[in-house]
């Protein structure tokens, strides 16, 4: 029998237990919140495809990369408007679909982060 693939569509969040599952595999061997961090960064660059499109204060952006916060802790998405690029904490884009390629890693970044 051959395998559906699955419906397009509206987006559909990330189960609580994938997110569970995908924090541990970001975490693993991590001693505190700073290897935590560190393990989401490379997790995200590697796993999340860039450029997508987000929304900053209402405003269409293209975000091209994801990287630590230069300030301190966070992941910063590198976003592109007008020729200019300027480095927001990810937690405070706007979600538009299409989702990027491996949004899941994000919203387990998201949930993780939501407890420090």
């Amino acid at each position: 029998m051959a395998k559906r693939k699955p419906a397009k569509g509206p987006y559909q969040p990330t189960s609580p237990e994938r997110i569970q599952e995908l924090i541990e595999e970001a975490t693993v061997d991590c001693y505190d919140e700073d290897e935590a961090m560190m393990g989401f960064e490379a997790t995200l660059q590697e796993n999340v495809t860039c450029p997508f499109r987000a929304k900053v204060l209402g405003e269409e952006v293209e975000v091209v990369d994801l990287r630590g916060s230069a300030k301190g802790r966070g992941i910063d998405a590198i976003c592109k408007k007008q020729g200019k690029e300027y480095p927001i904490d990810i937690r405070s884009l706007e979600w538009i679909d299409p989702r990027p390629k491996g949004f899941e890693w994000i919203e387990a970044y998201l949930s993780w982060s939501e407890g420090l």
